[in-house]
């Protein structure tokens, strides 16, 4: 295998592994290179990226290769977060919050593998929304973040507790997803409520019965 095309086999894979990251050992064993060899990809990349300008940069936390942005940038990332094209979330991330509400504490893996497809920017946005939180580590390979509803998700669809929540047994895999969320959020509420309107931070649950609104930012597949 060429060094180009390794290095952009490992960036890619850095940006699949999300916040978790991979460890150099873990790429050498995916790409089935010499650890020596991944270690020289990812230190040139580091220098590339840094001389090209580039947006992302790549960051060695811990042990951790990982994908992320730059510190400089951060008034811009805050700006799409509270953008006024967010006020609603998408399909994806009501789906995403259904799942975490039932069968919290989760890891993202285990969200995706309920989805079927990538749900990180999902996760994000929920994240930002005060929806989700992260509520320990996992202990399994990698430690990942374990997710769980928060006190806000709770007063926004007016529970006393978890306890509430219809039908536990729901959103045990993917089949019917999309009408089980349906479903969920029309029994937990179908009027709009706001959920900051300072800062823009708002769940449109307006005509909720099959009328989400889908933000191209959101879509996680």
């Amino acid at each position: 295998m060429d060094f180009p095309k390794l290095k952009s086999i490992i960036e890619g894979l850095l940006f699949l592994s999300g916040e978790e990251g991979l460890s150099i050992k873990q790429i050498a064993e995916i790409v089935d290179q010499r650890v020596e060899l991944v270690s020289d990809a990812v230190e040139e990349m580091i220098a590339d990226f840094m001389n090209q300008g580039r947006g992302v940069q790549i960051l060695k936390i811990a042990g951790v290769v990982q994908l992320g942005t730059l510190p400089e940038h951060a008034a811009y990332f805050e700006k799409l977060a509270y953008s006024p094209a967010r006020t609603s979330l998408s399909q994806a991330a009501l789906e995403t919050l259904a799942i975490v509400a039932y069968r919290q504490p989760i890891t993202r893996v285990e969200i995706e593998e309920i989805r079927g497809v990538k749900s990180e920017r999902a996760i994000h946005t929920l994240v930002n929304k005060d929806l989700i939180q992260e509520v320990g580590r996992a202990e399994a390979i990698g430690r990942p973040i374990l997710y769980g509803t928060t006190k806000s998700f709770l007063d926004y669809f007016g529970l006393a507790s978890l306890k509430d929540l219809p039908e536990p047994g729901l959103f045990e895999d993917s089949e019917n997803l999309e009408e089980e969320t349906q479903m969920l959020f029309n029994k937990l509420d179908g009027q709009q409520v706001d959920l900051g309107s300072t800062d823009q931070n708002d769940f449109d649950h307006e005509h909720m019965d099959n009328n989400y609104e889908i933000h191209d930012e959101d879509l996680d597949s």
